[in-house]
């Protein structure tokens, strides 16, 4: 079931300086610790001046869809699914 969320969350993250890219490895939520077991899209789109990159990753069972304001450097859960139907 897909929960949308839009929630602050913490997130860590590494930067590869030679491929250029970022890449989330865990979240904090709720309390709790969900280690990014897979990265799948990633795209970005900008509001106005900000650009968000949006990320969609796995953890486990669950999949979570991770936004960050890059002008902010703030990160927003938006959705939670642990892949079963509504």
């Amino acid at each position: 079931m897909i929960e949308k969320i839009s929630e602050p969350v913490s997130v860590s993250f590494t930067f590869d300086s030679q491929k250029r890219s970022v890449e989330p490895r865990s979240l904090v939520w709720n309390g709790r610790l969900y280690g990014v077991s897979k990265i799948g899209l990633h795209h970005t789109f900008r509001k106005g001046r900000t650009l968000y990159h949006v990320f969609s990753v796995t953890s486990k069972n669950l999949f979570f869809r991770l936004v960050l304001n890059t002008e902010s450097l703030h990160w927003k859960l938006e959705e939670i699914s642990d892949g079963l139907p509504s």
